[in-house]
Formats: C-alpha cells, sequence, structure tokens
C-alpha cells in the first residue's frame, strides 16, 4: 500500500470518522501523547516519547471464525485511516473466549489482512496483538475495581440475575449480593480464580447503577468462570474477562485514538467510558483515553454473515469448507478469483454511515467486473463443446490465428491460437431450426469464427449416442488480419477451440449461494433459501494457452465471463477453474453462460 503521507483513492472519500479525526487532530487532542514502545498500563507511558503516530486504530476479531466481507469493510476502514493519517493500525487477537477460539482461525485472519493489502507495521514496529497478553493486567484491574467498590462478586443464578434486571421501562433491582464488604469479594474472586467453584457459581459485576436507562449500566458482568484450555495460555485461567471489560482495556493498553466499532456497540459505550475513566484517575491507565465511534455494519443481500449461520453452513456441509467460494469469507472470494483491489473498491463505493442499511449484492460483482477488466488476459473456453468440422479444410492442415490478450491494451501484445479442421463451438452457438434475431450457425447461414475465417454452415448430423456434429465450409480469403478478411460480411461472431489442441479442463459454474436476497427472513430456516443451482461442474476445452495457468490466475474467458485457476488436476496437470462473475452485456444485463 501506498505510503501515509499520500491518500489512496480507496480510503480518500469523505466520511463522518474522517472529519473527527480531522477535528481531533487539529485541536491538539494527542499532541502530547506518549507511546512507551510497546502497549501497557500507565507506567509504560507515562513520560514516554510523543507517539510517532498520530492516530491509533485497530482491527479486533476473535479468532473463531474465518473473516468474511462484512470483516473487509472493517479491515479497509481502520487500516486505511491509519494509513492516511500517518497514523498505525493494530491486529488484535481478541481471543478472550477459550472454548471457540483455534489457532487455525488466527492463521487465516492473518492471510486474509494480507491479502487484503494490509499490514500492522509502522516505522518498522510491527502491531499485532493478543487479548490474552493482557489478562494478567485485566485480572490486577478487576482486583482495584473490587477494592474501589466498583466491582462485586454475584452468587446469583443467570436466570435470577436476568429477573432482577428490569426492562427498558423498569428499573432493575440490586442484587442481595451487592454489598458484599470489598474483603469478601475480593476473596471470593481469587477463590475464583483458583478454580475453587464450578462455571456459573459466581460472576464478577461491575457496580454502577441498577436504575439507569441504559439496561447495560445496570452492573454489568466482566468476569465469569469458564473451565477451558485456552489455545495460547492453556490451563493458566479458569475466569476469563467478558467482551464488554476487556475490549475497553485492550484500547486503552495500546494506546487506541478511535476505536471504530459497529452500531451495535452504541449502547455499550457509556460502559466504555465509564470503565477507561475509573482506571485512568486511579493512574491505571494513560490519558487520554480512547474514544469509541460507531458505524453502520455491511448488510449484504443474498448472502449471510452471521458466524453462527456460516458456521453451520460449513459443519453441516452445504459447502465445501470455509473456503467454499459460494461463501462470503475472504478465504472463499480469494478461491472464487475475487481481488483484493476489488473488495477494497467495493468498501469505498458504499462508504460509512451511521444508518444501517442494505447492500445490493450487484454491487460487489460490478467492482469485480470493473477491476478484472482491467487485469484479466483474455482467453478461449468452450464450456458446452460440440464439434464444428470445416469440409473444405485441409486434412491435416494447421495454422495459428493472431489473438490480442487484451482488446483495449495492444501493449500486451498478441497470442498465437492453433486453428485447424476440426473444432470445438459452443452448443448454444448452433440451431437446427434457428429462431428469429438468432445470427449464429444454421444450415445455410454464415458466421465468423473470432479472429479466424468466416464459415457457412452445411447441414449437422447425430451418431447413435445423440452427439451432435456441425459441418460448414470456410471462405480462405476471410482470414483476420488479412487484406480483404471483411469482405464477407456477417452479423454471428463465435469462438472455437481446436480439438486437437484443446485441453479439457473441470470449471465450476458458481452462482448465488441463496436463491432469494434476504435468507431467513421472516423467522424462516434460512436453509430453505439455498440455491440449488448455486453450483454446476462441467468439462470444458480451453484454448492450449490455459495448460500452464497457475491457481489465482485469472482471465476472461471471451464471451462467458471472469474465471480463476483453482487447484490443479492431479491426473492431467491442467489447473481446474472457477467461474468468478459473469459478464454484463451493454443493455446492463448478465449475459449467462
Amino acid at each position: 500500500m501506498s505510503g501515509p503521507e499520500k491518500k489512496s483513492q480507496e480510503a480518500s472519500h469523505s466520511n463522518f470518522i474522517r472529519s473527527a479525526i480531522e477535528a481531533d487532530l487539529a485541536s491538539g487532542k494527542y499532541a502530547d501523547r506518549g507511546w512507551g514502545g510497546r502497549p501497557g498500563p500507565a507506567k509504560v507511558h507515562e513520560g514516554a516519547p510523543q507517539d510517532p503516530a498520530r492516530i491509533r486504530t485497530r482491527f479486533p476479531p476473535e479468532p473463531n471464525g474465518y473473516l468474511h466481507i462484512g470483516h473487509a469493510k472493517s479491515i479497509c476502514l481502520n487500516f486505511g485511516l491509519a494509513r492516511d493519517f500517518g497514523g498505525a493500525c493494530h491486529l488484535r487477537f481478541d481471543d478472550t473466549n477459550p472454548e471457540k477460539e483455534e489457532q487455525e482461525y488466527v492463521d487465516s485472519i492473518i492471510a486474509a489482512v494480507k491479502w487484503l493489502g494490509f499490514g500492522w507495521e509502522h516505522e518498522g514496529a510491527p502491531h499485532l496483538y493478543y487479548a490474552s497478553d493482557y489478562f494478567d493486567f485485566m485480572y490486577h484491574a478487576a482486583e482495584h475495581l473490587i477494592e474501589s467498590r466498583h466491582a462485586y462478586v454475584d452468587s446469583l443464578s443467570a436466570e435470577q440475575m436476568r429477573a432482577l434486571r428490569g426492562t427498558l421501562t423498569e428499573s432493575g433491582k440490586g442484587s442481595p449480593y451487592r454489598d458484599r464488604s470489598a474483603e469478601e469479594n475480593l476473596k471470593l474472586f481469587r477463590q475464583m480464580r483458583e478454580g475453587r467453584f464450578m462455571e456459573g457459581e459466581h460472576v464478577l459485576r461491575a457496580k454502577i447503577d441498577m436504575a439507569s436507562p441504559n439496561i447495560n449500566m445496570r452492573d454489568p458482568a466482566i468476569y465469569r468462570i469458564r473451565r477451558a484450555a485456552h489455545h495460547r495460555t492453556g490451563d493458566k485461567w479458569c475466569v476469563y474477562p467478558m467482551y464488554t471489560y476487556a475490549h475497553p482495556i485492550e484500547d486503552a493498553l495500546e494506546r487506541i485514538t478511535h476505536s471504530l466499532c459497529t452500531l451495535e456497540f452504541e449502547d455499550q459505550r457509556p460502559f466504555y467510558d465509564w470503565l477507561l475513566e475509573r482506571l485512568a484517575s486511579d493512574g491505571l491507565l494513560q490519558r487520554p483515553v480512547p474514544q469509541q465511534i460507531e458505524f453502520a455494519r455491511l448488510n449484504l443481500t443474498y448472502v449471510v454473515l452471521s458466524k453462527r449461520k456460516l458456521i453451520q453452513l460449513v459443519e453441516e456441509k452445504h459447502v465445501e469448507g470455509w473456503d467454499d467460494p459460494r461463501l462470503p469469507t475472504l478465504a472463499g472470494a480469494r478461491r472464487r478469483g475475487y481481488t483484493p483491489e476489488g473488495i477494497r473498491r467495493f468498501a469505498e463505493r458504499i462508504g460509512v454511515s451511521k444508518a444501517d442499511s442494505w447492500i445490493e449484492y450487484a454491487i460487489l460483482e460490478d467492482c469485480m467486473r470493473e477491476h478484472l477488466n482491467e487485469i484479466a488476459p483474455r482467453r478461449m473456453a468452450v464450456l458446452d463443446p460440440v464439434k464444428l468440422v470445416i469440409e473444405n479444410y485441409p486434412d491435416g492442415k494447421e495454422e495459428f490465428a493472431d489473438v490480442p490478450n487484451h482488446p483495449q491494451k495492444p501493449d500486451w501484445g498478441k497470442r498465437q491460437v492453433p486453428f485447424s479442421r476440426q473444432l470445438w463451438i459452443e452448443r448454444e452457438d448452433f440451431m437446427e431450426t434457428p429462431v428469429k434475431g438468432y445470427f449464429r450457425l444454421f444450415p445455410g447461414n454464415k458466421v465468423r469464427l473470432r479472429y479466424g475465417y468466416v464459415v457457412e454452415c452445411t447441414g449437422y448430423q447425430r451418431d447413435n449416442e445423440g452427439h451432435l456434429t456441425v459441418r460448414c465450409t470456410y471462405d480462405p480469403d476471410t482470414k483476420s488480419g488479412t487484406p480483404g478478411a471483411e469482405k464477407v460480411k456477417v452479423k454471428g461472431n463465435i469462438h472455437w477451440a481446436s480439438t486437437k489442441h484443446a485441453c479439457a479442463a473441470t470449471v465450476r459454474l458458481y452462482d448465488r449461494l441463496f436463491k432469494v436476497a434476504h435468507p431467513g427472513a421472516g423467522d424462516r430456516d434460512f436453509l430453505q433459501d439455498l440455491n440449488p443451482d448455486s453450483v454446476k461442474v462441467i468439462t470444458a476445452q480451453l484454448e492450449p494457452a490455459l495448460k500452464d495457468a497457475k491457481p489465482e490466475d485469472r482471465f476472461q474467458f471471451e464471451r462467458h465471463g471472469y474465471f480463476t485457476a483453482d487447484r490443479i488436476d492431479p491426473v492431467s496437470g491442467v489447473a481446474e477453474f472457477n467461474r468468478t462473475v459473469t459478464l454484463r452485456d451493454s443493455w446492463g444485463k448478465t449475459e449467462k453462460a
């Protein structure tokens, strides 16, 4: 990515978050903010040199699943703003829930962020962190809250706590354990850490206001007992912080200036501010403390972005895995052939707002088409092949057609595509009895073989198994690029592949995973909305230049769409191909392959 002093096109879009950052910098809010060289409490940053990063943001995924397109919006926002304002963006794993987190997810998240084109270094210093590295401080801060009478151990059951919590119109009621002494609370909390109790016997709650109109301020739980091994800390802990408690502390230890969250955390902001104010006032954290700013999350039609639903799709094998090209995961998008540039363009196009709205999936597809049109070489592939025999073409003769690699990029040069007597053509390019307006092959009609000759259909035949062979003759004076080639005017222009030189390859034609814009709407089981035709596997005939395609090589198959090379077939040694997105015609319609 470009340097901090140069704003990229993808991140230059004005939005309310950018305006807030500009105002903060103009006011000098962070002018004297120190950075001790690593995350830490007040003593690490007190008296430290001025932070070399003008701002600090963070992307804080929980490693309990694979990142998806919705996360890409947050990645582009956080890393993009840090880059544009000469700041640092931290990649932080919020690994506070040991029951659902795995190293596999950590590795996949790192790969996805890098693939999108972002890094977490600033002036040579890496900023990759884990919430679990802060467990000791979080526990120490919890003991401090107990000692300052801002937290207490509650021994009610979860059901009893809910009953006392109140409603949006009724105040909550205090727990009978709310007024335990600091000494008793501290003893119980330490016994919780020592493993003296079972899960659910006790929780640690912040002591705030059970009459608050914001239910999140009615003594929220901040620690619970979990007897589960953590993927990084092992069995060291059997008490773990709640996310709403851990999140602001993590931000403050890392000296985050702008903590960008989605709108569901807006009601949590008062607790975020309350906690940081308590800990900063008592000297545990350095000022200025981070500020939380909320924005609308991505709601995309024709997909599900719920982690629970994505896990269900994978575990119940409705898809092949987390990188199934039909999934909205970044791993799936990568296998499908989506480009990082296209995703960044999409994030820029949809912008950032405070209002929830639905984004049409077609916008994402359009961003992919735009970028792939710029970067994808053209190739010919016959997806539904039938044989075409040129009866007057000399048997055994071979020649080459000069074909541009990209019609709008002459500097990309041309390639030579072999031509012979027998060719593969698309089944849809021949009709025995043509319908009105059909200009391709039918008995007595002429078409141009793209980059080749004009041919006239003389007939067709079917063998005993129903296999079709179309027959034609050619005009040897009409080869594309030669003098007089345009003397015969035809309306049809079809692509082809020489049967002698073509390579057979598996091609997967992907469509949308769901057949409706809002899967599961109205309490319907979202699985009922799965599209039974979301993938079609075929054997196509490809021009020989595609024999050497490597995984993630991208091409436009002329007239069909954009395709990416996937896995290499172990038998043929030829890549399998996935359709990334279809083409659109001049009327803005999608041309179905």
